[in-house]
């Protein structure tokens, strides 16, 4: 393991030049914008390109663009950018090119308040764009974090062909301290590749792949012939407008991610065995959770804590089954509630709720005291 003393967005940077990122395309904005800067000292160093655009548009683009290509790629924002990478996030989603989108969150909406902490935009990342697809995005919980799960988001994005959202919020982001993260040498045998056609390029046909498999899109400029669209498309790539290839082309984009649930989704329990109260709380409310915990515990009160960090698929099973053990639940949110709905879909029922929605965090000290009201 390697100690370190630096930020959340610093190793975001660090991880994805680690998992093989060789290219950056963005556009600063708070509080994500470290991430651009680290990766526009350190890509050069190694060979790789950084580019700053004219706007959040344009540097999506042309990291579709790099990715195209077979290299690995990432952008970097935060709510309002998402909000223009739009179009371009569905295109993603359409054509199937793996990219790596992080969210550093702050309130909104619009420009909402730039340099505080939130995480209001959950409902953003599971739809951030029109039309039927499945979207994945992993949500931050630590330091560490900040660099395992960026080495699993280029993982996922390259195994299953689409952009892949990695969420932090504000004070994960901005958080300075010390950490320990594996040594890279133990991270290099996990590092994911996207699959390559190797046969005789005649017969190479992209997204002629079975229902619950991604396409296989060799890098442009190998020889390989094939046609990369947004429209809807068939085998070769090229537009249809025929109903059963259309029909075929949307559920495999569901397929692909909801036939390997249990590979995409990830979470934590902590102090779940005894616990007669259930906590749910992601990203960097749940370090407040985590204290408040200790102190309940302390005077006889069994409290647990149950992490997506796997946000989007959600874990189905787990809450599923957390809801039909506990009575008493808790959830957790720098929001209105948008998490809390997916929740209470699953569980099916009603959970207390406790957020805020004005860029101040959650302290221990106001969980222990709903927990006791509870």
């Amino acid at each position: 393991m390697r100690e370190l003393i630096t930020g959340g967005n610093e190793l975001v940077a660090l991880a994805a030049i680690e998992s093989g990122c060789r290219f950056f395309g963005g556009y600063p904005i708070t509080p994500s914008s470290e991430i651009a800067h680290e990766m526009s000292v350190e890509l050069p160093k190694i060979g790789g390109k950084f580019i700053q655009m004219e706007d959040e548009i344009s540097g999506i683009a042309v990291a579709l663009g790099a990715s195209m290509t077979g290299v690995k790629a990432m952008t970097a924002t935060s709510g309002p950018g998402i909000s223009l990478k739009s179009e371009q996030i569905g295109y993603g989603f359409m054509a199937e090119i793996p990219l790596v989108v992080v969210d550093v969150m702050r309130g909104g909406p619009s420009t909402g308040l730039p340099t505080r902490v939130s995480q209001g935009d959950i409902n953003q990342a599971k739809s951030p764009t029109h039309g039927d697809f499945c979207s994945i995005a992993l949500c931050v919980g630590n330091l560490q974090e900040a660099y395992t799960q960026t080495i699993r988001a280029f993982n996922l994005a390259e195994k299953y062909m689409t952009p892949v959202f990695l969420l932090l919020d504000e004070t994960i982001g901005h958080m300075h301290g010390k950490t320990l993260i594996p040594d890279f040498e133990e991270i290099k045998p996990t590092i994911c590749n996207r699959e390559e056609f190797k046969s005789d390029p005649k017969d190479y046909q992209p997204y002629g792949v079975p229902q619950d498999k991604p396409a296989v899109l060799n890098p442009f400029f190998k020889g390989y012939k094939y046609h990369i669209t947004g429209l809807h498309h068939g085998a070769s790539g090229f537009p249809t407008e025929d109903e059963k290839l259309s029909q075929n082309l949307i559920d495999r984009l569901f397929n692909k991610i909801e036939s390997h649930i249990d590979d995409i989704v990830e979470f934590e329990e902590y102090e779940m065995n005894d616990a007669e109260i259930l906590i749910i709380a992601y990203g960097s409310v749940s370090l407040s959770v985590k204290e408040a915990i200790k102190d309940l515990r302390k005077n006889g009160i069994k409290v647990g804590l149950f992490r997506p960090i796997t946000l989007w698929p959600s874990p189905t099973k787990q809450l599923k089954a957390l809801g039909k053990k506990f009575d008493k639940i808790l959830m957790i949110e720098l929001n209105k509630g948008q998490y809390k709905q997916e929740v209470e879909r699953l569980m099916q029922k009603d959970v207390t709720f406790l957020g805020k929605a004005n860029g101040r965090t959650i302290s221990p000290a106001e969980i222990i005291t709903k927990i006791k009201e509870m």
